[in-house]
C-alpha cells in the first residue's frame, strides 16, 4: 500500500522558515485574498498565502518576496480564503462508496479532512475490514483519519454480528498510523454500568493519547448521562434538541450537530449558540450519514455550513464549527483547521461566505478541485475476495419464511410495531390491532411487514415483525444488506412473495438494495464490498440510488430520504423499538419483547 503522506511540520520547518523569511521561493502563492481567520474570528482583506512542502509558510499582506521562477501563483482576486472543511463524525459506508470514491465525491465540495468511523464494515468483516478501510484512506490526497470502531456488536446480547471487536483489537489499531481515536461508544448502557470490555477499549484509547468518540442516544440527562460522561467519551452527535447540546458542553464534551441525508439536528440545537449565547468553540458540525445522492447533488460539509448559517449562525462561527473546532477536538489544532503557519495547506477559495460556492480547492498544497471538477486521482485499494462474498442466507427463501403465525383461534392480534419518524434516527414504539387471515397476522393500512434475514453465517434465520410509516401500497418489497449496525438483511414489504424475491436477489448479487413490485425488480444498487459499498464512481452509484428512491416513491413512500430510515431499523442502540436477528428489541429498556401481545 502506497500512502499519500505529507511531511511533518518539523521536517518542513527549515524550508517553511526560509520561505517566510524570503530566503527561498514558495511552491505556491495565493495572492490578494480575504483571509478567513478562524483563530481570531475575523476576515482580513488583502492577504497572500505562501505554501511550501504542502504546508503554509506564512500569511502576509504581500508575499511577492516569496515568489520565484517556479512558484505557482494563484490569483484569489479578492475572494475569501477559507480553511478546508472538516467532517468530525461520519461513516464512509453510508455513502455506499469506498474511501477512494467517497473522497472523489467530497473534494469538489471543499471537504479536505474527514474523521471516519468504519464500524459498518467492522460488523461484517471485523478488524480486517477496518484495516482495509484504513489502508485505502491513507492513499487519498486529502486527510482521511480513522476512528477505530468500538462496538461490534453495538448491544451485546441483543444482536449477533459477522465479527466482534475486542479491547485487544482496539489496542492494536491504536498503533496504526491513520487511527485518530475510538469510534462512537454506542453501548452507552455498558459504559454507564462500567462494563469492563467497554472501559478497556476506552482505556486503550486514552493510553494512546487519542480521542474517545461518544454516542449517547437517550433523552435521559440524569444519573445515566452523568455516568456515561464519567466513563470518558469526549463528544456526542446524538443530540436532537437545544437541551441536549447544552448538557454536553456543560459537562466538558463537544456537541456535534449533524446534518446528514436524513438527520436534521442542527436547527434544533444551534440555538444554544445563536440564542443562549454559549461559547461556540465547543460546538462542531458533522454529517454522520450522507448517501451518494446527497454528495453528488447537494454537497457535503459545505451543505452543513450553509444550513447552519441559514439557521441564524454567524458565518464565521459556522466555519469555526467545521474547521478549527474539529481540529482542536482531535488534538490537531497545530496540523489542520486553519490558514496559519505550519498547518497543512488545505484552502478553499469562495466568493461568498454565506452561500459558500466552492470555486477552488487546495489540499496539502495541490489544486485538487476547481469549479466542481476534481483534478486529482483518488487511488483504490485492491479489495480481496473475502470482502466481496458476504451474503449467506443458508437456503433460498420463500414466502413461508415471512409468515407470522397468529394465536390459536384469534381473529385479530395486537402487535408491537416499529414507527418510523421522518428525518430522525429514533423510532416510536407503537401498537396496532391487525387482522388474522388463515391463521396468519397480516399488515394493514400504514402497517406492513419487516423481516431481518441473517446473512453472515448462513443460519437461514428470519425474524419477522411490523413497521409503520413508509406508506407502501400494492404488492411490493424492499430489501437491503445495509442494516446498521449488524448489517444483516432488512426486508420491508406488503407481500411475502415479493419479500422473498427481493431477499434472494440480494443473495444473488452479493449485497445491495433492491425494490420489487408485482414480481418485477424496479431498482437495484449493487454493493459487492461487504454488502455495504460499491467501488464504482459516486455518480454511477448515486444514479442507481436515485432510481431506488424513485422506486420507493412509486410504491407509495414519500418520506424524505426514506432509505436511511430503512437502513436503521436494526440499530438496537437508538430508541425506541428495533428489530435484530434475536428478535424485537425495546431500546428504552434494552430488552427483547414479544412481537404479539398476549390475548386478554
Amino acid at each position: 500500500m502506497e500512502q499519500n503522506t505529507v511531511k511533518t511540520w518539523a521536517e518542513c520547518a527549515p524550508r517553511l522558515i526560509a520561505v517566510a523569511a524570503g530566503r527561498a521561493p514558495a511552491d505556491m502563492v495565493i495572492r490578494n485574498g480575504q483571509w478567513v481567520n478562524v483563530h481570531s474570528r475575523e476576515v482580513l482583506p488583502d492577504n497572500d498565502i505562501a505554501i511550501v512542502e504542502g504546508r503554509i509558510a506564512c500569511v502576509v499582506p504581500d508575499a511577492t518576496y516569496c515568489i520565484g521562477e517556479d512558484t505557482q501563483v494563484i490569483e484569489a482576486d479578492g475572494r475569501f480564503m477559507i480553511p478546508g472543511l472538516c467532517d468530525a463524525h461520519m461513516h464512509i459506508e453510508s455513502g455506499m462508496l469506498t474511501p477512494a470514491e467517497f473522497a472523489r465525491a467530497i473534494i469538489p465540495h471543499g471537504t479536505t479532512s474527514i474523521f471516519t468511523d468504519p464500524h459498518e464494515i467492522a460488523n461484517v468483516l471485523g478488524l480486517d475490514g477496518v484495516r482495509y478501510m484504513h489502508d485505502e484512506a491513507l492513499m487519498q490526497p486529502i486527510n482521511v483519519l480513522t476512528q477505530m470502531p468500538s462496538c461490534a456488536p453495538s448491544a451485546p446480547g441483543l444482536e449477533t454480528t459477522g465479527h466482534e471487536i475486542s479491547p485487544e483489537d482496539v489496542a492494536e489499531a491504536m498503533t496504526w498510523p491513520g487511527i485518530i481515536g475510538l469510534g462512537e461508544m454506542m453501548n452507552f448502557p455498558g459504559v454507564a454500568a462500567a462494563d469492563p470490555k467497554m472501559l478497556a477499549e476506552i482505556a486503550a484509547t486514552q493510553a494512546a493519547g487519542k480521542t474517545v468518540g461518544g454516542h449517547y442516544a437517550s433523552p435521559d440527562l440524569g444519573p445515566d448521562f452523568a455516568a456515561y460522561v464519567a466513563g470518558g467519551p469526549a463528544d456526542d452527535h446524538e443530540g436532537t434538541c437545544e437541551a441536549d447540546a447544552i448538557a454536553r458542553v456543560r459537562q466538558g464534551m463537544r456537541s456535534m450537530m449533524r446534518l446528514g441525508s436524513a438527520w436534521y439536528d442542527v436547527e434544533s440545537q444551534i440555538t444554544a449558540v445563536t440564542e443562549k449565547g454559549l461559547d461556540p468553540r465547543n460546538f462542531i458540525l458533522c454529517t454522520d450519514d450522507s448517501h451518494s445522492g446527497t454528495l453528488v447533488q447537494d454537497g457535503h460539509m459545505n451543505r452543513v455550513v450553509r444550513h447552519a448559517i441559514a439557521c441564524g449562525c454567524d458565518p464565521l462561527v459556522a466555519l469555526q464549527m467545521a474547521t478549527i473546532n474539529t481540529a482542536t477536538h482531535f488534538g490537531l489544532e497545530r496540523e489542520l483547521g486553519s490558514l496559519t503557519p505550519g498547518r497543512r495547506a488545505d484552502v478553499i477559495l469562495s466568493s461568498d461566505l454565506r452561500e459558500l460556492p466552492i470555486e477552488l480547492v487546495i489540499a496539502r498544497g495541490r489544486i485538487v478541485a476547481e469549479s466542481g471538477s476534481i483534478k486529482v486521482d483518488c487511488p483504490h485499494f485492491d479489495w480481496p475476495d473475502s470482502a466481496r462474498g458476504t451474503v449467506h442466507l443458508g437456503h433460498v427463501l420463500t414466502d413461508a419464511d415471512f409468515e407470522i403465525t397468529a394465536p390459536e383461534g384469534a381473529n385479530t392480534a395486537r402487535a408491537n410495531v416499529i414507527g418510523v419518524i421522518e428525518n430522525q434516527a429514533p423510532t416510536k414504539a407503537l401498537q396496532a390491532d391487525l387482522p388474522v387471515r388463515d391463521g396468519l397476522v397480516e399488515g394493514e393500512g400504514e402497517v406492513c411487514q419487516i423481516a431481518l434475514v441473517e446473512r453472515h453465517r448462513g443460519t437461514g434465520g428470519v425474524v419477522n415483525g411490523f413497521v409503520s410509516g413508509f406508506g407502501y401500497q400494492g404488492r411490493m418489497a424492499m430489501a437491503s444488506t445495509v442494516a446498521h449496525d449488524s448489517h444483516h438483511m432488512i426486508v420491508v414489504g406488503t407481500d411475502r412473495e415479493q419479500m422473498a424475491l427481493a431477499a434472494n436477489r440480494l443473495a444473488e448479487v452479493g449485497g445491495g438494495v433492491t425494490v420489487f413490485r408485482d414480481g418485477q425488480e424496479l431498482a437495484l444498487v449493487e454493493l459487492p464490498i461487504a454488502g455495504l459499498m460499491s467501488d464504482a464512481p459516486a455518480r454511477e452509484v448515486a444514479a442507481k440510488a436515485g432510481r431506488m428512491m424513485q422506486a420507493m416513491r412509486d410504491c407509495g413512500c414519500d418520506l424524505n430520504n426514506a432509505y436511511m430510515q430503512h437502513s436503521l431499523l436494526a440499530l438496537v442502540v437508538i430508541p425506541e423499538l428495533r428489530i435484530s436477528d434475536l428478535g424485537l428489541v425495546d431500546v428504552r429498556k434494552f430488552e427483547k419483547i414479544d412481537l404479539l401481545e398476549p390475548q386478554s
